[in-house]
């Protein structure tokens, strides 16, 4: 399972542990990422995604994954997001229709 968000994209970042001698060694920064199930209310069930904690905030801030989901970008969503934001788009043709 790769260590990226399904909503932002963001993965691992590298830098240097920097030891009290000042020796540097390489590591690798983490994402924090979650298993979460978002509730769509265009489609009325649950989703689940794996995503960063600062992800999940946004969503929270933008009104939730359809919103969310409405603004992103298709590039940085990952190819289960990017169904989902279609399934969403078509539901909400159909109802506007």
């Amino acid at each position: 399972m790769s260590r990226r968000c399904e909503l932002t994209g963001k993965g691992p970042m590298v830098g240097n542990n920097s030891s009290h001698a000042n020796n540097k060694t390489r590591r690798r920064y983490l994402p924090n990422l979650n298993d979460v199930t978002l509730q769509s209310e265009t489609l009325n069930r649950g989703i689940k995604l794996r995503i960063s904690a600062s992800a999940l905030r946004s969503v929270d801030h933008r009104g939730g994954l359809d919103a969310f989901l409405a603004k992103a970008k298709d590039d940085e969503l990952s190819a289960s997001a990017l169904k989902v934001k279609k399934e969403i788009a078509k539901a909400q043709a159909a109802t506007a229709a």
